[in-house]
C-alpha cells in the first residue's frame, strides 16, 4: 500500500527528477529513527551507498568491549547466570490509531527516506508529511486484517513457549525480551528491562531466519550503538552476550517449514489434482516460495540474503516430494517499491507466468516470515491471491507462517541452548562478519539520492493493491 515514494517526495521537496538527475538506492532498510544532520563525505563505497552504513563511523567498528579481553566474563565463569533472550523484530501498529506514528518512525529513518545531505535537516518534517498523507490508505490495509498487526502477539507467544521449552527440555531458566524496530516495545525499552532484571547472560535472536543488512543487520546496529554508548552496563566485564545472526539452515526450522507445506500439498483433492494435470502441464502440484525482496544493489554490495534464501529453499525442497512425484518448486520475491531493480523474479510476475503454464494447484509459502503480519495477511492472502485467480490458478493454498508451530518453537529453544554452549559471537563481530567480510569495495561518487522503503505493508505495488481492492469492493 504505497505510492511511488521517490516521485512524491521529489515533488514535495521540489527536487529535479529528470533522468539526468536521478540516482536511487532503495530498500526496505530498518535503521534507527535518527536524523543525521550535515554533509557526508563526497565519496562512499558501493556497500555504504547500498546499505546506508558509514564505515568511517567509529560506532560500527569493533570496540574494546567487543574484542577479546582477558578481563571479560564468560558463561562458564558465572556461578549464577541470569539468562535473557532478546527477540528482535520489525514491529507494527496494534490499532488503527497507531498507524500514523508507526509510519512516522519508518520515514524518520534516513535509510527509509534518504534525503540529499543539504536537505537532511528536513527529515522529521518529511516523515511527518508522508505519514499523514499515507496513514489513511495504510490504515485501510490494516483494517482489512483486523485493524492492526498481530506481529507483537505472535512474538510474545513465541517467546513464552520457547522459555517453556527451554525449561522442560534443558532445565534452563530464562526470560524473554522483545525489541521492535518501529513500534513498541522498542529495543531501547527492552534493554532497560534487561538491566532492571539483572540479566548477565544475554542471547540475541533476530527473528529473521536469513540475514540481511536491512533487517537483522539494522537491528544489530541499534544494539551496537547502545552497547557502545553504555559500555559500563553492557561491556564484557558486566554482561556476557552472544548473537545468532542467521538460522535458515537449522534442521528444526527447515523441517517445520516443510511440514507446513506438506500439509497444504496433502489438502488437494483428487479432482483438483486431475484438473491440474494436462499435456502442457504434467506436474499437478506447485509450490511458490515468496520471500521479501531487497534491492539488487544490496546483494551486489555483499548482502548474504539472496544466497541464504536460495540455500534455505533447497534444504526445504529436499524434504518435499520431487517433480517425479508430482511437485515443482518456484521462488520469487515480493514487496518491491520504487524505480530501482529489486531481487527477481517478482512474485507479481511469477503468478501470471504460472497461470500461462497451466498451473492450477499452487501452495504459496512466505519463506522469510516467521509470523503473520501485513505482508502475509494482506499482500499475499488478498492481493496475490486475487492475481493468482485472475491468472487461472484456481486452487490456491497458502502455508501459514511458523507462528507457534511446535517444531519451530523447540528449535528456537535448541538455538538458545546451543548459543549458550558454543563460542560466543558479539554484536560487533556479527555486524562485521555479515556486512563486510572480505569484500573488495569500489568507490561510488556521492549522488543526490532518495531511498524508498518497502516494509510493514507499505512497500508493495500500488497497481496490484488497487486492483485487489477494486475486486474486493465489487463482491
Amino acid at each position: 500500500m504505497i505510492i511511488r515514494w521517490s516521485a512524491f517526495l521529489a515533488s514535495l521537496l521540489f527536487i529535479d527528477t529528470s533522468p539526468s538527475c536521478r540516482h536511487y538506492a532503495s530498500g526496505f532498510s530498518l535503521q534507527p529513527s535518527k536524523v543525521v544532520v550535515g554533509v557526508t563525505s563526497q565519496s562512499r563505497t558501493k556497500l555504504e551507498v547500498a546499505t546506508g552504513l558509514d564505515f568511517g563511523n567509529d560506532s560500527i567498528l569493533p570496540t574494546p568491549w567487543g574484542e577479546s579481553n582477558t578481563d571479560s566474563i564468560s558463561l562458564a565463569d558465572m556461578e549464577d547466570p541470569k539468562v535473557g533472550v532478546l527477540l528482535l523484530n520489525l514491529g507494527g501498529p496494534e490499532t488503527g490509531k497507531d498507524v500514523e506514528g508507526f509510519l512516522y518512525n519508518l520515514f524518520a529513518d534516513p535509510d527509509i527516506i534518504r534525503l540529499p545531505p543539504l536537505l537532511s535537516p528536513l527529515q522529521s518534517l518529511v516523515a511527518l508529511l508522508i505519514s499523514k498523507r499515507r496513514a489513511p490508505k495504510s490504515r485501510e490495509a490494516y483494517d482489512s486484517i483486523g485493524g492492526g498487526s498481530p506481529i507483537l502477539q505472535y512474538t510474545r507467544a513465541q517467546g513464552d513457549l520457547m522459555v517453556k521449552s527451554l525449561k522442560d527440555r534443558y532445565g534452563i531458566e530464562a526470560k524473554t525480551y522483545i525489541g521492535m524496530r518501529y513500534w513498541y516495545p522498542f529495543t531501547e525499552e527492552a534493554l532497560d528491562q534487561i538491566q532492571e532484571d539483572g540479566i548477565n547472560a544475554l542471547v540475541i535472536l533476530p527473528l529473521y531466519p536469513q540475514f540481511s543488512i536491512s533487517t537483522s543487520g539494522s537491528s544489530l546496529r541499534v544494539l551496537q550503538e547502545e552497547f557502545a554508548k553504555k559500555s559500563d552496563l553492557y561491556g564484557p566485564q558486566k554482561m556476557f552476550h552472544t548473537v545468532i545472526p542467521s538460522w535458515y539452515d537449522r534442521p528444526g526450522y527447515v523441517k517445520s517449514v516443510a511440514n507446513l507445506i506438506q500439509k497444504e500439498l496433502d489438502s488437494f483433492t483428487p479432482e483438483e489434482i486431475q484438473e491440474g494435470t494436462s499435456d502442457t502441464q504434467p506436474i499437478p502440484k506447485h509450490i511458490l516460495f515468496s520471500a521479501h525482496g531487497v534491492p539488487a544493489s544490496y546483494i551486489e554490495a555483499g548482502d548474504p540474503y539472496k544466497a541464504q534464501i536460495i540455500d534455505c529453499v533447497e534444504r526445504i525442497k529436499a524434504l518435499l516430494p520431487t517433480e517425479d512425484e508430482g511437485v515443482k518448486v518456484h521462488l520469487s520475491f515480493q514487496s518491491r517499491v520504487g524505480p530501482v531493480e529489486w531481487l527477481r523474479p517478482y512474485t507479481d510476475d511469477v503468478l501470471p507466468s504460472l497461470g500461462e503454464q497451466g498451473v492450477k494447484n499452487l501452495v504459496v509459502c512466505p519463506i522469510s516470515f516467521v509470523s503473520e503480519h501485513i505482508e502475509t495477511l494482506e499482500e499475499i492472502d488478498i492481493e496475490y491471491r486475487e492475481l493468482a485467480l485472475e491468472s487461472g490458478i484456481t486452487n490456491w493454498r497458502r502455508s501459514p507462517a511458523l507462528n507457534t508451530d511446535t517444531t519451530f518453537i523447540d528449535d528456537m529453544a535448541d538455538m538458545v541452548a546451543d548459543a549458550l554452549n558454543e563460542p560466543s559471537q558479539s554484536v560487533t563481530e556479527a555486524c562485521v562478519a555479515n556486512n563486510v567480510g572480505n569484500l573488495e569495495l569500489e568507490f561510488a561518487s556521492e549522488e543526490m539520492e532518495i531511498n524508498s522503503a518497502g516494509v510493514g505493508g507499505v512497500g508493495f505495488d500500488d497497481d496490484l493493491a488497487g486492483r485487489a481492492r477494486r475486486k474486493t469492493s465489487k463482491r
